[in-house]
């Protein structure tokens, strides 16, 4: 069971942004590439994560190399790539491995900024989403559930998020470094979402009063306006505010550019030549990377973020060490859980077959013991089942003791040589668990 588990995708480490954009899952594709993959014979749960920094599938496989291929088709149909413009760029994980990848990843310790806090909200949202499709099961289900508490206890008891840094954080002190003092500057952020929230909050703690906000829930925008002294604008008034800001921020969740080459000529001709800045923190972006193209406009993405982010995070390794162990201890745990739900089944389905075996040969040689007293055919039988029991102890011992893969390959020779092949798999033990689980909550 443990190496049915698979992790399928791209990160900043692999990938740069113009890849990670064209492999972007929004909600709406997310849910047809999981509901597509359970829909087939390989994927039995299934989870994808979308962040700006990576997208990747979570999958429970039936059969591993098949469920492999059909997520990697899966990804390269919606971002309409043929799957050779991968190689190099998407890795594979599977078991272990794959626990100990998501649970770093919740911890902030796979991230571009080491220990940021965003990560914890996404994969929890990614988690409610298949949840809500229905595509997780009992296996996925205590996975996600692992790794998010496991993220929490990382940012509880290691000091690796207390400096609080951001991706929208390092946006605006990028803005800074290059354009000093900002509090004169009109600055526009681009979205009301939690990102964008994040940008208004990290402009608000550098002393900018006024943040016009835009976006196409105008309430949203309104509500971030309100509670960060901004004052909101409508979508559509975005060109007129582009020509008046000095400062633009975007984070959108578009899977489309918002902002293009063209539109951007017209702003800088009402400008009259005066410079723009840029920040695009949004995957999928949200302006025409061609804008660089136009005098006047500075555009900073995400690929540029990440350069900024290697030269000032150094002072998190530390700390990442510290909870790597932590990480480590969690995965484990959730390691030996997965391998006992494959034990406890076999282990009964050996008892019984041992017991089948002892009621069989007791029935076969009923003819032989015509004078044996009731009394002494309970004496028999117990022999038997005594002798069987401890036949079969010290290969139960071994089974439970054994972790990893030898564990999950001393099962499989178990169950071959016992042939046990038609006893109880674990899923539909812990599918009865979870229904169980589910009525009584």
């Amino acid at each position: 069971m443990t190496s049915n588990l698979i992790a399928l995708g791209v990160s900043h480490k692999t990938a740069d942004l113009a890849l990670r954009e064209r492999l972007a899952l929004p909600e709406g594709r997310a849910t047809g590439v999981l509901r597509e993959l359970v829909a087939g014979d390989s994927v039995r749960e299934a989870v994808a994560i979308s962040t700006c920094n990576r997208t990747e599938l979570y999958l429970l496989a039936e059969d591993p190399v098949q469920a492999e291929s059909e997520a990697l088709g899966a990804l390269t149909r919606q971002a309409e790539i043929r799957p050779t413009e991968l190689l190099g760029h998407i890795y594979s994980l599977r078991g272990e491995d794959a626990v100990r990848h998501l649970f770093g990843v919740t911890g902030g310790l796979d991230s571009m900024i080491v220990g940021e806090t965003e990560v914890q909200g996404q994969v929890k949202r990614a988690y409610e989403l298949a949840l809500v499709e229905g595509v997780t099961g009992p296996i996925t289900n205590r996975l996600f559930r692992d790794a998010l508490a496991a993220g929490k206890r990382v940012r509880t008891e290691t000091a690796i998020s207390r400096s609080h840094v951001s991706v929208s954080s390092v946006a605006v002190d990028l803005a800074r470094s290059l354009l000093g003092d900002l509090e004169q500057r009109r600055v526009l952020v681009v979205g009301a979402g939690e990102n964008g929230e994040a940008t208004a909050k990290a402009l608000a703690a550098v002393g900018v009063r006024t943040i016009f906000v835009a976006n196409r829930r105008y309430d949203r925008a309104i509500g971030l306006a309100q509670r960060y002294g901004g004052e909101a604008i409508r979508f559509d008034d975005l060109p007129a505010e582009l020509v008046r800001s000095d400062i633009v921020l975007f984070s959108t969740s578009s899977p489309h550019q918002i902002v293009g080459r063209e539109e951007l000529e017209l702003v800088m001709e009402g400008r009259a030549r005066r410079p723009l800045l840029l920040v695009d923190i949004a995957v999928p972006r949200d302006v025409d990377p061609r804008v660089r193209e136009l005098p006047g406009i500075t555009l900073y993405d995400m690929d540029d973020l990440q350069r900024e982010v290697a030269r000032n995070m150094s002072g998190r390794q530390t700390e990442a060490g510290s909870a790597r162990s932590l990480i480590d201890e969690d995965a484990a745990r959730f390691d030996r859980w997965l391998g006992e739900l494959d034990v406890v089944p076999t282990v009964a389905a050996l008892r019984e077959r041992g017991e089948a075996i002892v009621t069989q040969v007791l029935r076969e040689n009923e003819g032989r013991w015509k004078a044996l007293s009731d009394e002494d055919r309970a004496r028999v039988g117990t022999l038997a089942r005594a002798i069987v029991a401890r036949l079969l102890h010290e290969p139960t011992v071994r089974l439970k003791r054994a972790e990893g893969d030898d564990g999950y390959l001393m099962l499989q020779a178990m169950r071959e040589l016992f042939a046990l092949e038609d006893a109880a798999g674990p899923t539909a033990e812990v599918t009865s668990l979870e229904a169980r689980r589910n009525r009584s909550g």
